[in-house]
């Protein structure tokens, strides 16, 4: 992810080993006294919170102490604090959550009900942001030298935002960060010097996004010395987008002259400043992207590149073996772990191996506590979780310098914003410690089982989707026996596989038509993240559903049960990932179809109308 600069200092006074080192001292100084820096982070938020609506109505009475604090405040979900957000977010501006005014909201990628979740932020929080941004090149630098003598290719974009009933605005973290002036004034700094001016970035229109930013990115080929996106998901778009334009982009290099399909006056002007007529790198990328293989793509055209730098853990591990034949297998490297609701922390060995991603969670950037939780059947597609805790569960969590090597725990959060003992849903285990702070490996969201890009589907909802789209079948009487799932990454976008084995006692064939309708029903039915991501963002393919021979989910019993599983307590799982069991599902397939157009999507939630 990009940085921002706390600094506002020019070039000539720029000393960037100092800067670098008061980032590394700040780092040490904060994980060396983490619980003494967690009870203060505490003690500030609550006792400037502590006459809101919220806390004063659970009794908090203006106490800032930890014990009381645990005491009498609920850990929570989503669904605990949603009456208060949705008053907020239809103009209420009293002091319900927060005693500073609430400046817009950040929409999560998790969802509720089918919709985003809105979570509060308030000004403020946009240095605490940067903050965390200013500490990732520091870290970078004392494992990969001289960053600061080139640019960074980020293919970053912002998407689309509405407005609450009460004229807020609701939009994705990034997208408030980058149209923020934190990111678009930001002051010199040789770390945030990148390939795409703030224009391509900021364009609403994804493909003039993309194009231009790669046109930029191969203008400036040799000053590249590290690429990236925010997802893995997103760089091999990028990658897949070059693959089919590098023809028109190649053109543009060799006429010093921007593709007339680019139409945004900003972006035409912002570009022009960079691209001039340079037929010999028009040559050399041709000769390039001709080639048959694309092996190595990135370091064959942006040769001075020292590492990737995408997320890669979690569902994003699933993109490692691409990213890393496109890149000759360089660096991929995770610098930091984020959400909607707070930024968490920072990998302080940015070089290692993705499946060794650790994060030490910053003690400054809230209050953390930690539930354990327990895995009785060592699955690791999803860990599901009760939504609500009894009196005892609350007692069992622990705070930052208490967790335990090897323990995992859903992270719970007490955010200066409004959020207070709030279950983010991320499940983190405990890989060691930066002196008294603990880093933490991310392993999963609780209860998610399908996830190509940002989205992320539950097995319930993938359960009432199925529910509704056998609906198209009851006419043939037909019906699905047995079904399963799996997110499909080798194809670009990558697209949602549902494995469906049918039980028919009808005559009538059924059209294919019937299937089609089918899987569009499916993804109507899905939250609206999904539904984002196929209409507006492109970033996921469309879904597919695959008919399967008769007797196939006794096969995948069989073979569960070969590898020990309980003939008792076999249970078909709604999500595969172990290829064996893909290939043995795939090897079965009888027939294919596709969703033949995008679902329906607007921005902005269902219960506000048009916006």
């Amino acid at each position: 992810m990009p940085e921002a600069p706390k600094t506002s200092l020019k070039p000539c006074d720029y000393n960037l080993a100092e800067k670098n080192k008061k980032s590394l001292q700040f780092i040490e100084d904060v994980t060396s006294n983490a619980d003494e820096v967690q009870k203060k982070v505490l003690e500030e938020i609550l006792s400037r919170n502590a006459h809101v609506e919220y806390l004063q109505r659970h009794g908090l009475d203006g106490q800032t102490n930890r014990e009381t604090f645990k005491k009498v405040m609920p850990v929570i979900t989503y669904e605990d604090v949603q009456p208060e957000i949705d008053r907020i977010a239809n103009g209420d501006t009293s002091q319900i959550l927060c005693s500073k005014p609430i400046s817009e909201f950040l929409t999560s990628s998790g969802t509720s009900g089918g919709e985003r979740k809105l979570m509060p932020t308030i000004e403020e929080e946009l240095g605490r942001r940067s903050l965390l941004y200013s500490l990732l090149m520091p870290v970078m630098t004392q494992f990969v030298p001289d960053l600061e003598k080139g640019k960074g290719m980020y293919f970053l974009f912002i998407k689309s935002e509405a407005k609450t009933p009460g004229g807020l605005v609701a939009r994705p973290v990034l997208t408030s960060y980058y149209k923020s002036t934190h990111f678009k004034n930001r002051p010199y700094d040789p770390y945030t010097n990148y390939t795409s001016p703030n224009e391509t970035i900021l364009c609403p229109d994804s493909y003039q996004s993309m194009y231009s930013q790669m046109l930029c990115g191969l203008c400036q080929h040799k000053e590249v010395l590290r690429v990236g996106a925010v997802f893995a998901s997103g760089f091999i778009r990028a990658i897949r987008f070059l693959e089919k334009h590098w023809k028109l982009l190649a053109n543009d290099i060799r006429t010093g002259m921007i593709d007339p399909q680019i139409t945004d006056p900003s972006v035409r002007e912002a570009v022009m400043k960079i691209l001039e007529s340079d037929p010999k790198l028009a040559d050399f990328i041709e000769a390039e992207c001709s080639k048959e293989s694309w092996q190595g793509i990135i370091t064959r055209l942006w040769p001075n590149t020292k590492y990737v730098d995408v997320i890669v853990t979690g569902t994003m591990s699933q993109y490692i073996p691409t990213l890393d034949y496109y890149s000759n297998q360089l660096p991929l490297v995770c610098t930091m772990y984020a959400s909607s609701e707070c930024y968490f922390g920072v990998n302080l060995n940015p070089i290692c191996k993705p499946s060794e991603v650790s994060y030490t969670l910053i003690p400054t950037m809230a209050y953390f506590e930690f539930l354990p939780v327990h895995r009785n059947n060592g699955a690791i597609n999803s860990v599901s979780m009760p939504k609500s805790l009894n009196e005892k569960e609350q007692q069992k969590l622990v705070d930052l310098v208490d967790v335990k090597l090897d323990q995992e725990y859903e992270l719970v959060v007490t955010t200066y914003a409004g959020l207070y003992r709030y279950r983010v849903g991320d499940v983190l285990r405990v890989a060691g410690f930066k002196n008294k702070a603990p880093q933490f490996s991310f392993i999963c969201r609780k209860n998610v089982v399908l996830s190509i890009d940002s989205d992320k589907t539950d097995e319930v909802e993938l359960q009432n989707a199925v529910k509704n789209a056998v609906n198209h079948l009851i006419p043939f009487d037909a019906t699905v026996a047995e079904y399963t799932s799996y997110a499909d990454t080798t194809t670009i976008p990558g697209h949602y596989v549902l494995f469906w084995e049918l039980s028919l006692n009808g005559s009538t064939p059924i059209p294919p038509s019937v299937f089609e309708d089918c899987c569009l029903t499916i993804e109507e039915s899905l939250n609206s993240v999904y539904r984002q991501g196929r209409t507006s963002d492109k970033s996921i393919g469309p879904l597919e559903i695959k008919i399967v021979e008769q007797g196939t989910f006794d096969k995948l019993m069989d073979y569960a049960i070969s590898l020990g599983a309980s003939i008792n307590q076999y249970k078909t799982p709604r999500c595969v990932k172990f290829a064996p069991i893909v290939e043995l599902l795939s090897s079965r397939v009888v027939t294919s179809y596709f969703s033949p157009k995008c679902p329906k999507w607007a921005p902005g939630h269902k219960q506000w109308g048009k916006n």
